[in-house]
């Protein structure tokens, strides 16, 4: 009975594991690498299981878990880099069991979402990034630093065709427009769609490296996007 109950905990831990796992990596790069890599360590237990069962080859379970499995582990490292570091974020910032937070300024929303709501009515691309729990520190060096006010008139003149700012982002911390002409990090996911522009690639890859909000304005469709937590929300109208 015993030995029963710990073989249903086992389980469970077990399943509980993959399943915050593939969570995590959804929409990512790496849930494709993982199945792949499912499948092959599958084919490789049922390759020693033979070789144990009808050939007798015990050295062959030896070499693998002496020097397969510690160079298996130090190459999941590498090849996951990124999503181990979104895992690690979302630990910190308790989003892995559903608390999301927030972002707070009702005067500043109601600024970014008129300016938005304008330049996708004009067909004139934006790259936004609300900063949150995690700063954004990095990437306002290659920017130009304002610490101004939000204000829709700031937003569209910033993001007027011919702008020297025009083609980077701009970041908003403390509700407050920090820096402009950022550059941020493409997403590397490779199942997104290739309709999909350098500002979405942009927002995208932000948002994966960070818990900042991220609004994209296509100036080819005049659309609305927002990138949170490495996803994309498209289409987006003035309530959403």
């Amino acid at each position: 009975m015993i030995d029963t109950i710990k073989g249903v905990v086992e389980i469970g831990i077990i399943f509980v594991f993959f399943y915050y796992l593939l969570f995590s990596l959804k929409g990512t790069r790496g849930a494709g690498i993982f199945k792949g890599l499912i499948f092959i360590l599958f084919i490789t237990f049922v390759l020693i299981g033979i070789a144990l069962e009808y050939l007798g080859l015990h050295n062959i379970p030896y070499a693998l878990r002496e020097w397969f499995l510690p160079f298996l582990v130090f190459v999941l490292i590498i090849v996951f880099q990124p999503e181990l570091r979104r895992l690690l974020l979302e630990l910190g910032q308790g989003r892995l069991f559903g608390l999301i937070s927030t972002a707070s300024g009702g005067v500043m929303a109601n600024e970014v979402i008129t300016a938005c709501l304008n330049l996708a009515q004009k067909r004139q691309g934006a790259l936004i990034a609300l900063e949150k729990e995690i700063g954004l520190k990095p990437y306002l060096e290659d920017g130009v630093k304002l610490d101004s006010d939000v204000s829709k008139e700031l937003i569209e003149t910033i993001f007027q065709p011919g702008s020297a700012l025009h083609d980077g982002g701009i970041i908003i911390k403390d509700e407050r427009i920090t820096a402009a002409g950022c550059l941020f990090p493409l997403t590397e996911m490779s199942d997104i769609s290739k309709d999909l522009g350098t500002r979405h690639r942009a927002g995208i890859g932000l948002s994966e490296e960070s818990d900042a909000i991220v609004i994209i304005v296509s100036e080819e469709t005049g659309k609305i996007s927002a990138a949170i937590h490495g996803q994309l929300h498209p289409d987006l109208d003035k309530e959403k």
